[in-house]
């Protein structure tokens, strides 16, 4: 008989296998906790307005270009294009605001150009009355 013990253990491995089955468990429960609680997760809600109560634009942008050595131009419809110092764009915004506050104002820059510079010249246009301001991209 000792002899038939010693072959029966021999035959035996120790089992060096991972049970799973407590991982799966885990990410049922976990994924059924996600099923239940997603749609209740209100996501941010934006009213946009509708297109039918938007004014018609009667008239039309003024162009102001930042170029990549920081030279602002100043294009109006109708009119050449003219230069004007940070210094003078005050002036400016403040007299296209006694013409007309609502005329909107386009903002075009370099994209060489600091951020700092386009929101410099965006401050000084709203602080000198201009209500309308915009910024100028090209789509890709």
């Amino acid at each position: 008989m000792a002899g038939r013990s010693s072959l029966r253990s021999s035959r035996r491995r120790a089992i060096s296998d991972i049970n799973v089955v407590p991982y799966i468990d885990v990410m049922l429960v976990l994924l059924v906790i996600f099923m239940v609680t997603a749609p209740l997760v209100n996501p941010g809600v934006v009213n946009l307005p509708t297109v039918g109560g938007a004014k018609v634009q009667t008239l039309p942008p003024i162009f102001l270009t930042i170029g990549a050595d920081e030279v602002i131009t100043v294009r109006k419809e109708g009119e050449s294009a003219q230069t004007i110092s940070k210094l003078e764009l005050g002036a400016f915004a403040r007299s296209q605001a006694e013409k007309s506050a609502e005329q909107p104002v386009v903002l075009a820059a370099d994209k060489s150009i600091k951020y700092e510079v386009v929101m410099d010249v965006m401050s000084r246009l709203k602080e000198n009355g201009v209500k309308r301001v915009g910024l100028a991209v090209r789509s890709q």
